[in-house]
């Protein structure tokens, strides 16, 4: 687990508020930001719904592991987010920890729900119920998710005032070397 280089990377579910509490700490802590989506969108000149749809998903995930290798040599004083299903593959898993402190912003169902139900641009989300799409991945991503993390943060309920402090805190604790 990399601490040292000050980044810290945001994982969960799609929709659980990782860009945008992502953007909200480096505008309020004056860290950089890198969306891992728009960085490989930028880096193919096209979006994930077209790279799904054109080479499928097993090569995106590809460019996901690519993108971790890549961030991990020029990143620091970093926030991360990643793709929702980038923790799913073992070396990912890995690879995220060299890159820095790994938190799962844990989110309910019911608010996923809430936030995605009318959102057309996620191509694991298309067509059907959106309610039992979600808890069908949740179910099949959640020990990846939390075998990733250095921790686990619950956002329903919490401001990011709060969530950020609890990041914090358990970096600092882990440099100082407190248990």
């Amino acid at each position: 687990m990399n601490k040292e280089n000050g980044n810290i990377i945001l994982i969960g579910f799609m929709g659980s508020g990782k860009t945008t509490f992502g953007k909200w700490i480096s505008e309020k802590h004056g860290m950089k930001f890198i969306d891992t989506d728009e960085y490989i969108e930028n880096k193919q000149g096209r979006l994930i719904k077209d790279i799904f749809r054109e080479s499928g998903e097993e090569v995106f995930r590809d460019m996901e592991t690519a993108a971790v290798r890549e961030l991990i040599d020029n990143t620091t004083n970093t926030v991360i987010s990643v793709g929702g299903g980038l923790p799913l593959r073992e070396v990912n898993r890995k690879l995220l920890r060299q890159l820095g402190c790994v938190v799962f912003l844990d989110t309910s169902v019911d608010e996923l729900v809430r936030r995605l139900d009318k959102d057309t641009s996620r191509p694991l989300l298309a067509g059907g119920d959106v309610r039992q799409k979600i808890e069908s991945l949740m179910q099949a991503r959640m020990e990846y998710y939390k075998e990733a993390a250095d921790l686990i943060v619950t956002t329903t309920n919490n401001n990011f005032t709060d969530i950020y402090n609890t990041i914090v805190s358990a970096i600092n604790m882990n440099l100082t070397g407190e248990d």
